[in-house]
C-alpha cells in the first residue's frame, strides 16, 4: 500500500493538561470530556469506574478520529497513559456478539503487552469484552486452545502472534483494528520482518493506529507502509519535555565508584520504590550480586530471565514488597509502577531516546519524581548530549535529596 501514514501515541496525562499549544496535528477536532464522544454507556462506566474523570490532550484529540475509523499516528510525552486512547476506540468499534478476534495490538515486550491487556479487560468490564495475552515465555498449546475458543482483542508481542497466525489458530479474517505501541521500538529493532508479515495476513481495509513517544525519521518511512492517509497528532520535540521529573547527575568519576554512591543512596532509595537501569543484563546481574553482598535488599530483572520470574519480580514490585529494582531497557518503555519516584541511570542510556523513557517512569500522570544520572568522565559528553536533545538542564545532585522524594 503506498499510504501516508505516520506515528500515533496517545496520552492520559494529568487532569489539567493544556489541550492546545503543545501538539501539531491536521486533525482539528477536539473534546475535553468523554461523554461527548458518542462512547456506548457500558464504556463510559468502565471509564470512570478505571479513575478517568476528564481526557488528557491526547485524548482529547485522538479517540474521536479512530472512532471515525481514520488510521491514526500520535506521538505524546512517555508516561501519560497512551493505552487507553486506543483501548476505548477499540472497545467502542468491537461487536462483543461475534467471538472472534477484531483487534490485535502489538507491544515490543511481554510485560508491556500485559499490562495492555489489564487495562482492555479494565475499561471493558461492562461490556464483557475478551482479551487474551499473545506473548513469548508462555505454553503454545494453552496459547493455541485460548485462541481457538475465539476472543475479541488479542495483544502480544510480535514473534508469538506471528507465530499463532501462521498455525492458523488466530484467525485475522474478522480484525478490522491494528495498533502498533511503542512502534519507534518495535520498526528500528529486529521486529520490522515480522510485523510486515503479520500486516500482508490482515485484511486490506484494516485499520492502524501506530503510538510512540518518539518519532524517528525510520518509523515515519516505515508507517507509509502500513497507513493511508493519517491523522497525525505529533508533540514538536522540543515539547516532550521531562516536566515535573527534578533531574540531577552525580559525578562518580570513575565506574568503580558507583557502587558506593549507589550504597550511600540507599536509604533514600527505599523511601519510597526506585528503578536502577544499566546497560547491559551482565551489568544487571553483577550489581545485584554486590548490593546483595552487602545486604541491601533489591531485586532484578533483565530479557534472559524466566517468563515466570519475570512476571513474580514484577508483581512483587507492583505490590511494594520489593522496593528496589534493577534493570535494562526492557522495562524502560510503557511499565507503569505507581510509586516509582525515584529512578537511578547506573548506566546512562546509550540510545539518547531511551533517556525519556527511562525517567518518565518517575512522575506518571503529573506526579513528581525525581532522576538521578551517575556520570563517569567518559560520561559528561553524553550527559552534554541529552541535555541539549531534550532542551534541558541537569543540576549536581543536592544534599538534602530525600527531601525532594
Amino acid at each position: 500500500m503506498d499510504d501516508n501514514r505516520q506515528e500515533q501515541q496517545s496520552h492520559d496525562g494529568p487532569a489539567g493538561m493544556n489541550p492546545d499549544g503543545v501538539i501539531e496535528t491536521n486533525w482539528n477536532e477536539s473534546y475535553d470530556n468523554f461523554d461527548q464522544m458518542g462512547l456506548r454507556e457500558e464504556l463510559l462506566r468502565g471509564i470512570y469506574a478505571y479513575g478517568f474523570e476528564k481526557p488528557s490532550a491526547i485524548q482529547q484529540r485522538a479517540i474521536v478520529p479512530c472512532l471515525k475509523m481514520r488510521d491514526v499516528i500520535a506521538q505524546a510525552q512517555s508516561g501519560t497513559g497512551k493505552t487507553a486512547t486506543f483501548s476505548i476506540a477499540i472497545l467502542q468499534l468491537i461487536q462483543t456478539e461475534i467471538q472472534q478476534c477484531q483487534a490485535l495490538i502489538l507491544a515490543p515486550t511481554r510485560e508491556l503487552a500485559s499490562q495492555i491487556q489489564k487495562v482492555v479487560i479494565s475499561l471493558g468490564d461492562f461490556l464483557k469484552a475478551q482479551c487474551h495475552a499473545c506473548i513469548g515465555g508462555t505454553n503454545v498449546r494453552d496459547d493455541m486452545r485460548r485462541l481457538e475458543q475465539g476472543c475479541h482483542i488479542v495483544v502480544g508481542t510480535p514473534g508469538r502472534v506471528h507465530d499463532m497466525i501462521s498455525r492458523q489458530v488466530l484467525r485475522t479474517e474478522e480484525i478490522k483494528l491494528f495498533v502498533l505501541d511503542e512502534a519507534d521500538e518495535m520498526l528500528s529493532r529486529g521486529f520490522k520482518d515480522q510485523i510486515q508479515d503479520v500486516f500482508r495476513k490482515l485484511p486490506e481495509d484494516v485499520q492502524v493506529i501506530l503510538l510512540s513517544a518518539t518519532m524517528p525519521a525510520d518509523v515515519l518511512e516505515v508507517s507509509q507502509y502500513f497507513m493511508r492517509n493519517p491523522v497525525k497528532i505529533l508533540v514538536k520535540k522540543e515539547e516532550l519535555t521531562l516536566e515535573g521529573i527534578r533531574q540531577f547527575y552525580v559525578d562518580v568519576k570513575y565506574e568503580d565508584w558507583k557502587i558506593g554512591t549507589l550504597c550511600d543512596l540507599y536509604d533514600t532509595l527505599s523511601i519510597t520504590q526506585a528503578v536502577i537501569f544499566c546497560n547491559t543484563r551482565r551489568k544487571v546481574d553483577q550489581l545485584t550480586e554486590q548490593m546483595t553482598e552487602k545486604t541491601f535488599t533489591v531485586s532484578a530483572m533483565h530479557g534472559d530471565m524466566e517468563q515466570r520470574d519475570r512476571d513474580l519480580i514484577m508483581k512483587q514490585f507492583r505490590s511494594g514488597s520489593s522496593r528496589v529494582l534493577i534493570t535494562t531497557d526492557l522495562l524502560a518503555r510503557g511499565i507503569d509502577v505507581q510509586q516509582v519516584s525515584l529512578v537511578i541511570n547506573y548506566d546512562l542510556p546509550t540510545l539518547r531516546e531511551n533517556y525519556i523513557h527511562r525517567i518518565g517512569r518517575g512522575g506518571r500522570f503529573g506526579r513528581k519524581g525525581v532522576a538521578i544520572n551517575f556520570v563517569t568522565e567518559q560520561d559528561k559528553r553524553v550527559l552534554a548530549d541529552i541535555e541539549k536533545h531534550y532542551n534541558t538542564t541537569i543540576e549536581e545532585m543536592p544534599a538534602n535529596l530525600a527531601d525532594m522524594i
